[in-house]
């Protein structure tokens, strides 16, 4: 694995060269900025990631089907108003020369089923996040991607950025509001292999003129160094605030209040906004002690909605009245609410369990984000719109 660097000259480096990378199209000026998020205009992200039905055996249930339209008009009613849509790339292992299009159904046919999905989250009033993934058939993490030499990460470098112009083609195409350019490709962008992927960065500007960013994974985000060519800074935020079995509410809730403090300091240093492209806790007991384990990979679980609604209330509690922080994707519901195929009873999803309720209720209260209010605006309000975060202790 290449050496990783520090934050230092080297990433100012990337900064100053992001800054001079502006390009013109239809004779506007494109580049990244600090401002680009504000001037967008878009207020908080209440967001869910709606992800495919990942079945050959479930036809007519994935994303442009009837059934992801009730979805999109679900996730409206939940409270969202963006949605995450995730079309993915193969690569067999973790020296890959470049990308197959085609997962699971043929790339053209998957890219027309895309559009449609986001065609459907727009009639619904949704804006879109589009996130082009990779998924490794070895079932190795992709954040571990080495092809090898120099001529072979040249070659990496060049088919993964056919990989993702190709979806940036859509982005366009649909006016998807944001596109990521990288999900958890920790041995590119925190090493000295950066400046090849700040390179597809720049590609990608000259195609889309939407908002960029990249999802980093929640323990190398403050080592990735390409922050500067993007507008938005983008985690995986799966963070462990549970130090041991058993942990209460509280100490969830300190946890992340450190989390925050952290973050707070990210976002200055690189005069980018934090956005959580990614984040959530499964149904189980100490969900928060390690978040990321997969819930098919799990054996003997004991399915814990309280646990899960606790550590959703304790991470958001501590991010959604801080200014630099613009929202976030809930992971994750799928293409067709009435599956419940995809994952067991104590997996990632929120819906139909006390973690709806948390999210539900956050998704209502007044963020940072979001501006000022108006004297006297909670008046006018609901009552339930004024709850916030309730939480529930066993």
């Amino acid at each position: 694995m290449p050496k990783r660097v520090e934050l230092s000259a080297f990433c100012l480096a990337l900064t100053i060269a992001a800054d001079a990378s502006a390009v013109q199209a239809d004779g506007a000026l494109l580049g990244p900025g600090p401002e680009a998020w504000r001037d967008a205009e878009l207020g908080a992200v209440r967001g869910l990631t709606v992800g495919p039905i990942e079945s050959a055996f479930h036809p007519d249930r994935g994303y442009g089907s009837e059934a992801c339209a009730l979805a999109m008009q679900d996730a409206r009613r939940f409270g969202a108003n963006w949605v995450s849509i995730t079309p993915f790339g193969r690569v067999y292992d973790l020296a890959p020369s470049g990308v197959s299009l085609t997962y699971e159904a043929p790339f053209r046919s998957n890219r027309r089923r895309v559009i449609a999905a986001i065609r459907q989250a727009h009639a619904a009033g949704l804006k879109v996040m589009l996130v082009p993934h990779l998924w490794v058939e070895n079932g190795e993490w992709r954040g571990l991607i080495d092809p090898g030499d120099d001529a072979a990460w040249e070659s990496w470098a060049a088919g993964y950025l056919r990989f993702v112009t190709e979806w940036a083609g859509v982005a366009r195409e649909t006016a998807a509001e944001m596109l990521v350019v990288g999900v958890e490709l920790r041995t590119w962008v925190t090493t000295q292999r950066a400046p090849s992927f700040a390179g597809v960065i720049r590609e990608v500007r000259r195609l889309y003129p939407g908002l960029l960013t990249y999802a980093a994974n929640w323990d190398d985000v403050h080592d990735t160094v390409i922050w500067g060519e993007l507008d938005v800074i983008g985690v995986n935020a799966f963070f462990p605030l549970a130090k041991a079995a058993g942990d209460p509410l509280s100490t969830l809730e300190q946890s992340s209040q450190r989390i925050a403090g952290e973050f707070e300091e990210l976002a200055r240093t690189w005069q980018r906004p934090i956005l959580f492209t990614e984040f959530g806790y499964t149904a189980r007991v100490d969900p928060a002690l390690e978040p990321w384990l997969w819930p098919e990979h799990l054996a003997g679980v004991v399915p814990d909605e309280i646990a899960q609604a606790n550590a959703y209330r304790a991470l958001l509690g501590a991010f959604i009245s801080k200014p630099w922080f613009v929202g976030g994707f809930a992971w994750r519901v799928f293409s067709d609410p009435y599956d419940l195929s995809q994952e067991p009873e104590w997996g990632f999803s929120p819906q139909g369990k006390l973690a709806e309720l948390v999210l539900q209720d956050a998704f209502r209260a007044h963020w940072a984000t979001d501006g000022d209010r108006l004297p006297g605006h909670a008046l006018a309000e609901k009552s339930a719109t004024r709850v916030h975060l309730v939480g529930i202790e066993p």
